[in-house]
């Protein structure tokens, strides 16, 4: 089976580390953790507008690997304080066609790379 790197993504910062923003193996999309950064690094905020930079990132990433914030089946966050849940929770409400409810893992994590608040990846998958 053959598989595509997504590295170069218009509007997602590029990695300071040696991977992929994705790597699409068959109909499946892995999208690598994402952060709130831009340009210029680390963009602080309420874990809200954290959340919603990372996830723009996201789907900026799916999109560039031929798929649709639609094609999300499953999503992982990390947060650094679990007690922002309330917060990111609202926001993923609004972020997805009505009825479409990827899965989704959520944990604290001791520490997150650049201090952020909450960290984002996911699997898109498509038949």
């Amino acid at each position: 089976m053959t598989r595509e790197y997504i590295v170069d993504v218009a509007g997602v910062p590029e990695s300071p580390s040696p991977i992929s923003n994705a790597v699409v193996v068959g109909n499946t999309c892995w999208i690598s953790g994402q952060l709130s950064v831009g340009p210029g690094g680390y963009i602080p905020g309420t874990a809200r507008e954290e959340a919603e930079i990372a996830f723009g990132h996201v789907f900026r990433i799916a999109e560039a690997a031929g798929f649709s914030p639609s094609d999300i089946v499953y999503v992982d966050l990390a947060f650094a304080d679990l007690d922002d849940l309330p917060q990111v929770n609202a926001l993923f409400a609004t972020l997805f066609a009505p009825g479409h409810r990827p899965a989704r893992t959520v944990y604290q994590a001791a520490r997150l790379p650049f201090g952020g608040k909450v960290k984002v990846q996911a699997i898109a998958a498509r038949e």
